[in-house]
Formats: C-alpha cells, sequence, structure tokens
C-alpha cells in the first residue's frame, strides 16, 4: 500500500505532540513500493529527505520543507533455526516493544531487557538502542534495505552497520540516505541472563523465578515507574546520552560529590549518569508553562500540552550549559533534532 500527502500533519507522528508539518509524506508497507514511487517521482531529488519510524526520537523544531519516507513494512518470519539460536527477520514497520514482547511469549533470549521502549523494529538499529545491559547490535545479524544514492537494495552485515553506543552507519555516514526495510535477528534459545543492574536484579526477584517474562515485566515496571506515558505527556524517552569521560575528570567530580554514580566503559573510560548530572544541576522537575523536565528522571524533557520544538531545543541548550558549568562535562542529545 502507498499513502502521498501533501502539507501533512505530523503531531501524531512525534511523541513528543510538536505542532508541524511536512511538505511531503510518503508512507509504504511494501519493499517494493519505494522503488516504484522514486523512479515515478523524480522530483524527489530535490528535496530534503527525512526518514521517519514512528517519531520516538526525534524534536521538530519547525516545520519540515522536503520529503517524508515513512517505512511501514509489517510481519515476521522465522529464516532459520538451529538447536541453539533461531534467525527471525522482522519488517521495519513492526512496533518494537511487541516484537519484544513477541521474543519473549516464545522464549526467544536476547531483546528481553529492551522492553516498553518505543519505536519501530526499523529504527532500532539507527540508534543501537540499549537499555540495562543489552543492547540490540549484540542479536542483528543483518540490516536489509534500499540505498537512495544507489537505487537498489544493499545488505549491511553487523560489522558493516559500525554499531557504537547510540549509533550506527545508519545516523552518521548514512544519515536519511538508507531506507531500513527489514532486520534479521539471532535470538537465543538459551539465553544467558543479564541483570548487572542491581534495580532490575531485586525487581525480578520480586516476580520470582528469574526467566523471560519476570525480566521483561521488571523492565517495565521500572520504566512505567520513572518515565511518562508518551500517550499522556509528549516526551522522547531519554533526551541526552550518558556521557563518556576520562577516568580523571571522573575522579576529579568524585571528588565533590562522591555518591556520583559511574560505570566504567572502554578503557581510560567513565560513563556518568546524564540524569544524576542533570539532577544536580537543579533541573529535574522544572517547569515554565507547557515545557518542563520530568519530575522522576531528569533525562526526559517533557512537553505538558503546546511547546513548541523550538522552545524544547532552547531548554536543551540551558541544560547544557548548565551541565557543564557545574561539571564540565557536555552532554550530547540523543535526540535528532530536525
Amino acid at each position: 500500500m502507498i499513502r502521498f500527502f501533501e502539507n501533512y500533519d505530523l503531531q501524531p507522528h512525534n511523541t513528543f505532540g510538536v505542532d508541524v508539518k511536512a511538505k511531503y509524506f510518503f508512507e509504504f508497507t511494501e519493499s517494493e513500493d519505494l522503488d516504484v514511487f522514486l523512479q515515478s517521482n523524480q522530483t524527489w531529488e530535490k528535496e530534503k529527505i527525512l526518514l521517519l519510524g514512528e517519531g520516538s526520537n526525534i524534536l521538530f523544531r519547525s516545520d519540515f520543507d522536503g520529503l517524508i519516507i515513512h517505512p511501514n513494512i509489517p510481519g515476521s518470519q522465522i529464516v532459520n533455526e538451529d538447536r541453539q539460536n533461531v534467525w527471525l527477520e522482522v519488517g521495519s514497520g513492526e512496533n518494537w516493544d511487541e516484537f519484544v514482547r513477541y521474543c519473549v511469549d516464545c522464549e526467544f533470549g536476547g531483546v528481553e531487557n529492551l522492553a516498553f521502549i518505543p519505536g519501530t523494529v526499523g529504527a532500532a538499529p539507527v540508534q543501537n538502542i540499549g537499555a540495562y545491559g543489552q543492547e540490540v547490535h549484540n542479536v542483528i545479524e543483518k540490516v536489509k534495505g534500499y540505498d537512495l544514492n544507489k537505487r537498489q537494495l544493499v545488505e549491511y552485515s553487523n560489522e558493516e552497520c559500525q554499531f557504537s553506543y547510540r549509533n550506527s552507519i545508519f545516523k552518521s555516514r548514512l544519515k536519511n540516505q538508507f531506507v531500513i526495510l527489514s532486520v534479521v535477528f539471532r535470538l537465543d534459545k538459551f539465553p544467558e541472563f543479564e541483570l548487572g543492574y542491581k534495580k532490575l536484579e531485586e525487581k525480578v526477584n520480586e516476580h520470582g523465578e528469574v526467566n523471560l517474562q519476570n525480566i521483561k515485566q521488571a523492565v517495565i515496571d521500572i520504566r512505567s515507574e520513572k518515565l511518562p506515558d508518551v500517550n499522556v505527556i509528549g516526551s522522547a524517552g531519554s533526551f541526552f546520552k550518558n556521557p563518556i569521560v576520562d577516568i580523571e575528570a571522573a575522579k576529579k567530580i568524585e571528588g565533590v560529590f562522591k555518591e556520583m554514580p559511574a560505570f566504567p566503559a572502554s578503557e581510560g573510560k567513565v560513563k556518568l549518569a546524564a540524569g544524576w548530572l542533570i539532577d544536580k544541576a537543579g533541573w529535574k522537575g522544572y517547569r515554565e508553562g507547557d515545557l518542563g523536565v520530568h519530575e522522576k528522571q531528569a533525562l526526559v524533557i517533557v512537553n505538558y500540552g503546546n511547546a513548541t520544538g523550538t522552545d524544547i531545543y532552547n531548554l536543551s541548550e540551558k541544560i547544557k550549559q548548565s551541565v557543564f558549568e557545574k561539571f564540565g562535562v557536555e552532554l550530547e542529545r540523543e535526540v535528532n533534532c530536525v
């Protein structure tokens, strides 16, 4: 199915609920639809391109003067299986959390800690989503899609995706140039559970036996307790990445704030908790009109009603400056600002 619109309302397509429009909006549900559309509409080459899933990791600062491509390909199928693993190919338009629930119900391990993350399957590798010790790159076998420059279907192996912390080739070199059509996941029939986060382990134990269902439910419980429901309050989840700094810089901060949470990263590096930094800089629970910082999680900037994208962006700038002045740490946005 193909749908094409002009002057299209994007408010339902961004979880911040920002009231903006797109010059052109193209949605498709079959892989071949994209090539047919592009071949028959040569004028698209003159337009700015933006690839959009469910809009759960994007901030529109204004109307988008270009073409939005919205892949909405459904379905999943087992493409390979052995004693230890099962390989699932999943359409890019599938809802991520529903995919996680399906895997857990089938007792396929590897994504249970990533439950309740908003967005689509196609967006997951772009951001290399992660939570509670799991990252999606650990279960991705390959990513299939359409290269807008080459005008052809292309596959990328896990290594070729160049995954790193909340990043991939699709977010960097191929940003808005490669339309993800499906993702092949390799899942584990006999998974090793990841319970490295104390709060997660405690919550799982409250549910009883350590298994996929209880881990998934524990993650949902924790996220529900500290994150706003995007259907009620506009947000995009974590607005900033957890910064990675030199050990020396971390020790300098710990000299003043001994309670600062820090986690080992790569050699000579430490990952700090961005939410803690923002909280200590005084932003947690901040509100001015329809704009604010969530009262339970300082990483989350919220739109209580009619805040504009520019309002939200400007607040993020103030937060970045405040954290840098207090700690000497430069925060990087996780949300894609357009």
